[in-house]
């Protein structure tokens, strides 16, 4: 709580009345709002004693302030009192002296607000994230060319990035050499995971692409420890064995196990893996840091600028008529082809940049854990969607690896002496 502190100088020496001057001049030490000002007739109940005889403790004045929220209490003592040649200063010091209920009140409405944007924030996460799948895989089924479906979602998020920077919605960094150099090998790693992402989507069902994409814990313990020597703790490999474990079982009874997938999907993992393993090392210096935000849009924007053009070495210019009739062919039309290829580049970036606004709000752990909820969801919902036919024992290994995550994201939290992930 703040002290509010006054000021009063007399013009001329203590009167020897039992009454102050009526007229003493007041000046304020600060013009804040809250300050209290005192009506100089509210001054003539204290009084002091002769000059020779035993000082005299004036009574404490007491008053409310009607200019501040909160209610104080002033006292004016003699032991406040100081002598500064021909003049006299005192100050007065208010303090609170109660928390009107209306206060309390505002903050339970604030952190109730609080809590309703984050599950609102954390709602349109998960959908924007199963509508992203879906569109994905249904254009991948019968348009089957992951380079050219990721440029062009990059390229999406590229557009509603400079709208937003356009129109100041958000704030336009100036990025550095320094910072542009350390940003290069973060927006290589994130191309590369994406693109291998949809290479696996294109081949496996959602549901095991995410499956395996559960493994990304284990490459996180492994990088840290390469690159940074950090020894994870018992817990945290205890955790991983479920996970390694679920995702084997998984894999061996999968129904639509294909290698490529499979490989693509892990690929992706040591991808996004090493991704934050360089955002960790290089970007260390704190005036070169961005906020997550801008970090995530200056790597969307270079992700593009670099896919774009291997993707027509790659694959070759793949948006023709004759090629987009071809997918026509397949049980989409070119209409529904070109919204719903558009539908999943909007729930792209989307998704991805709602992520990086609630990892703002929120710790990493509580972040890592909605993560968890989130790929369970997803699975999920694809499964319904799509109706992948799923056995009881890839069911199984779903679940334990699930289970696994979640179990890695509670160990992270548990701090012992030495230094773990």
């Amino acid at each position: 709580m703040q002290n509010t502190l006054l000021l009063f100088s007399t013009s001329s020496s203590i009167p020897k009345s039992p009454f102050l001057n009526p007229n003493p001049k007041m000046s304020l030490l600060s013009h804040h709002p809250s300050l209290i000002q005192l009506h100089h007739y509210s001054l003539r109940r204290i009084s002091w004693g002769r000059a020779n005889s035993k000082p005299f403790l004036p009574p404490p004045l007491s008053f409310s302030s009607s200019s501040s929220s909160l209610s104080f209490k002033a006292e004016i003592s003699a032991s406040i009192l100081s002598r500064r040649g021909k003049e006299n200063d005192f100050i007065v010091r208010a303090t609170p002296t109660s928390m009107p209920e209306s206060s309390e009140e505002s903050a339970i409405e604030q952190e109730l607000g609080r809590t309703l944007q984050l599950v609102s924030m954390f709602g349109i996460w998960y959908l924007l994230n199963i509508y992203f799948n879906i569109f994905n895989k249904q254009v991948l089924k019968v348009y089957p060319f992951p380079a050219t479906v990721t440029a062009f979602q990059f390229g999406c998020g590229t557009l509603i990035i400079l709208f937003m920077w356009g129109f100041k919605l958000y704030n336009r960094p100036n990025i550095t050499p320094s910072q542009f150099a350390a940003i290069l090998p973060l927006a290589v790693a994130h191309t590369l995971g994406n693109l291998l992402t949809n290479v696996s989507l294109g081949k496996v069902s959602v549901s095991f692409t995410h499956t395996i994409k559960a493994m990304e814990p284990f490459f996180t313990v492994l990088f840290s420890a390469l690159y940074f020597s950090e020894i994870p703790s018992v817990w945290v490999v205890s955790s991983l064995v479920p996970i390694v474990g679920g995702v084997a079982l998984a894999s061996f009874t999968e129904a639509s196990f294909n290698w490529i997938g499979f490989c693509s999907a892990m690929a992706s993992n040591v991808t996004n893996q090493s991704r934050n393993v360089f955002s960790k090392k290089l970007m260390v210096q704190e005036e070169e840091t961005l906020d997550n935000i801008n970090l995530f849009s200056v790597i969307t924007i270079i992700s593009f600028l670099m896919l774009t053009p291997s993707a027509i070495l790659i694959e070759g210019v793949k948006f023709s008529p004759s090629y987009l009739q071809s997918a026509a062919n397949q049980g989409l039309n070119i209409k529904e082809l070109c919204l719903r290829l558009l539908l999943s580049g909007i729930c792209f970036h989307s998704y991805q940049q709602v992520s990086y606004m609630i990892l703002q709000m929120v710790s990493p752990v509580t972040h890592a854990v909605g993560n968890c909820v989130k790929r369970v969801v997803l699975i999920v919902s694809s499964v319904i969607f799509f109706q992948t036919p799923i056995s009881p024992v890839n069911s199984l290994g779903t679940a334990v690896a699930l289970a696994g995550v979640f179990l890695y994201s509670r160990a992270k939290r548990i701090k012992p002496n030495s230094k773990v992930v």
